[in-house]
């Protein structure tokens, strides 16, 4: 994903001190509330459920501040030429693919129903693609061209990084990273002592290059690999599309994607010993279209 967040800690001794304020209490259960959303109902991949953690950083204000990222980005794409319009050949192919997607996404978290998801295509040479919190998703034409990607290896990037939203990967790092300039900002939104307005404005001042940690790369693989399978993409395309990956990597300067999605034998044998999972889920798939 293309994001880097100022990142800030809230200390845990500060839920303690707060628990004997009713508004704050109130507070909690509406977080715990927002925690359960992002569980996943019944899957064939096995992630476990998401870092309770992020539940002290509010999802409404991370995603409204990644909805302002995207909208500035949107804006200097266009400045630059570089959106694809509403009647390119391949914007229309990317929606159709996320589509089908999307109509999943809330087995995995259950606010994506709320989310206001956008696609679109950015001219770049660049190999990349993002979905940012709140179902913001972006590719980059260099990953369509460069690795010549199917529809079924165009899904498995998306599905990986719409992944790495609904399990709120950029939420949880957040609250486990040690932060220092909007501390007491996300501190007082969290317990009711200051404008609601500040963490959006706080939180996502630009969303560049955040490297999510191995299990989350793992979690967005295998999220991913579901997501394709139950939309009815060819999950055997993840092994394609990573081979792709390596040869484009090969070929020098490497792409932009593989320094955030680190690549490797591991993860290639990863997915292939899931495919089996999820075979039935794209067989099913497939018979209903």
């Amino acid at each position: 994903m293309v994001a880097v967040l100022r990142q800030y800690y809230l200390p845990m001794c500060q839920l303690c001190a707060a628990k004997s304020n009713p508004w704050v209490s109130r507070r909690a259960f509406m977080l715990a509330a927002g925690a359960v959303a992002a569980s996943p109902a019944f899957s064939e991949v096995d992630v476990g459920e998401s870092s309770r953690l992020r539940s002290l950083v509010p999802a409404g204000e991370l995603e409204q501040a990644a909805a302002q990222q995207y909208d500035d980005l949107l804006k200097q794409a266009r400045a630059k030429h570089a959106l694809a319009g509403e009647g390119n050949p391949q914007l229309r192919r990317l929606r159709a693919i996320s589509s089908r997607l999307i109509a999943d996404a809330p087995r995995w978290n259950a606010r994506a129903r709320q989310w206001n998801w956008e696609v679109n295509l950015i001219g770049s040479d660049s190999v990349n693609a993002f979905c940012m919190p709140g179902g913001k998703i972006a590719v980059f034409t260099g990953l369509i061209e460069k690795l010549h990607a199917s529809d079924d290896e165009l899904a498995m990037v998306v599905g990986h990084e719409m992944a790495h939203a609904l399990r709120e990967h950029a939420r949880e790092r957040i609250a486990k990273s040690q932060g220092t300039g909007a501390l007491l900002s996300l501190g007082a939104q969290l317990f009711g002592l200051g404008q609601i307005g500040d963490v959006a404005a706080n939180i996502g001042t630009q969303l560049l290059t955040l490297k999510f940690s191995r299990d989350d790369e793992v979690e967005a693989d295998l999220v991913g690999l579901e997501m394709g399978a139950r939309a009815g993409f060819n999950p055997q395309a993840s092994i394609s599309l990573w081979d792709k990956m390596a040869r484009v990597s090969g070929s020098g300067g490497g792409p932009a994607f593989l320094s955030t999605h680190p690549s490797g034998v591991d993860r290639t044998r990863r997915l292939a010993e899931n495919i089996p999972r999820v075979e039935g889920l794209y067989r099913q798939a497939m018979g209903n279209r």
